[in-house]
């Protein structure tokens, strides 16, 4: 594998309900006290999201809770933490928590690269806690949980934060459009007994019943059971749960939010299964892949658009019940799908995984409930006429959820801006469906396009898109002549 630099050591009760987009607008400019409020995560509420995180520290500590994890999640979708006492969450809230901007560039084996704008030993930044996420976490007792919003040391937003940008995003489709988007990440995982192999050895799988078989619900049953109600405590809404293809594997999907919202849930629902499985001693992979030549993990995001309480994914008069708007938004999407790939399938790893014909939506196409496509339509149905929504297929779990749900977002809004319908739809495996683009087949084919994309290089912005590119260019480095069996093992149990 090729080389890059080594970093130096670095220095130094509530649920998780969804933010209102429209009272999380882009917040530049910010005076330095202004990032109390942003910790709220809703404006107006100057000087008193210091006394609230007095308050939360007081009934955390009568609940036994000692430290509070805030996690943000870096350009090769790892997610870091700082942690603090929860007396000190004040202070947290008041003045946020020093980290180094250099793990912008970090890549997935805490190696670190550099960016025009990012890199070097230089900078600090602020971590500041969303008091409106903080949790108990039901699996790790003694500890909540908060996402951070991150600043510079004067208050003013980090042009790098990706939590940000996806809240810039999700600003820009309501106040250009009046649309709220709603997000949902399904969250797939393998799990083993013992820890993970070295390259060549074969993992010990656990619940090796059939694929979506009850046998397997039934040997791994009082793991899942306490995946739900640790979920279940922490007020997530859990939508269903199931063994999955693979060996090992299971899902759970939770119920749709802002796309902010859903972000800071598919890391919560993510750490909450690895607390609970790893305390019945078992070992989870959240990787596109365990083993090379295996089905791997998808992280699928699905989305819907609404306008004051009504769908616009259903009722209107373009492709199965879509609005001009949502096949416009849709039309968005798929075009910029190769761009995508490299927020969305962001490791070479990934593209083990992005394969035909097994379900991971390697072809730029969309198709009706076709699970082969790179976006997959649901229509609404007489159970649920409200249940229209799109799934982007094509993606895993080692995307930094808040980077995919803000690109999918720019993507769709540009499609919007400059309207143009759907393809036909594709039915059936698009292998046998005449000439369908392929999506990029590995991560320097998805770099390209994503280097190339106007839409995505002007909504991220120079700074966050060049660290971003830096980071795909470092480990497509960083694997260089290593073989499928090689990149499995060095990244099937980072995420």
């Amino acid at each position: 594998m090729g080389t890059t630099r080594r970093t130096p050591e670095s220095d130094a009760e509530t649920t998780a309900s969804p933010v209102n987009p429209a009272t999380a607008a882009d917040t530049s400019g910010h005076r330095p006290d202004r990032m109390r409020e942003q910790a709220h995560g809703a404006h107006g509420r100057a000087g008193t999201a210091e006394e609230d995180a007095r308050a939360a520290a007081r009934r955390l500590a009568e609940a036994g809770v000692h430290g509070t994890a805030l996690t943000w999640v870096d350009n090769a979708g790892i997610t870091r933490v700082k942690a603090v006492p929860v007396g000190r969450l004040p202070q947290a809230v008041s003045a946020g928590v020093g980290m180094s901007p250099c793990f912008d560039v970090y890549l997935a084996d805490d190696s670190m690269t550099s960016s025009p704008h990012v890199g070097g030993p230089d900078g600090d930044l602020r971590l500041v806690p969303d008091l409106e996420r903080l949790t108990t976490l039901a699996a790790q007792p003694g500890w909540s949980w908060a996402p951070v919003d991150r600043y510079e040391q004067d208050g003013t937003p980090y042009a790098a934060c990706q939590r940000g940008f996806a809240r810039r995003m999700a600003a820009r489709a309501l106040d250009e459009h009046g649309v709220e988007v709603r997000m949902g990440f399904e969250t797939e995982w393998v799990l083993t007994r013992g820890p993970l192999p070295h390259a060549g050895a074969a993992p010990e799988y656990a619940g090796t019943g059939p694929a979506y078989g009850m046998a397997r619900l039934v040997e791994m049953s009082d793991c899942l059971r306490d995946v739900l109600a640790a979920l279940t405590a922490q007020g997530v809404e859990v939508l269903q749960i199931h063994p999955e293809y693979a060996p090992g594997q299971f899902e759970v999907s939770v119920a749709p939010a802002d796309p902010v919202g859903a972000a800071d849930l598919a890391v919560l629902v993510r750490e909450t299964v690895r607390a609970v499985t790893m305390g019945h001693g078992l070992t989870p992979s959240f990787a596109p892949v365990v083993e090379p030549d295996g089905v791997g993990s998808g992280g699928h995001v699905h989305l819907s658009l609404w306008r004051e309480g009504r769908s616009l994914c259903g009722g209107g008069e373009g492709p199965f019940g879509m609005s001009a708007e949502c096949e416009a938004f849709l039309s968005g999407v798929l075009r910029e799908l190769p761009a995508l790939l490299a927020l969305g399938a962001p490791t070479p790893a990934s593209y083990l995984r992005l394969r035909p014909s097994r379900w991971a939506g390697a072809f730029q196409c969309w198709g009706l409930e076709n699970r082969e496509a790179g976006l997959r339509f649901i229509a609404a149905g007489a159970r649920s006429p409200e249940g229209a929504n799109a799934e982007v297929k094509c993606v895993d779990a080692a995307a930094n959820p808040y980077l995919l749900a803000g690109g999918v977002l720019a993507a769709g809004l540009a499609g919007m801006r400059a309207p143009r319908p759907l393809p036909p739809p594709v039915a059936g495996d698009p292998v046998h469906a005449g000439v369908q683009p392929r999506l990029p087949a590995s991560l320097a084919e998805a770099l390209g396009h994503f280097e190339r994309s106007g839409v995505l290089r002007e909504a991220l912005g120079e700074t966050l898109f060049g660290a971003v590119a830096a980071v795909r260019r470092a480990e497509i480095e960083l694997f260089e002549g290593a073989s499928p069996q090689e990149i499995a093992a060095a990244t099937r149990g980072r995420y």
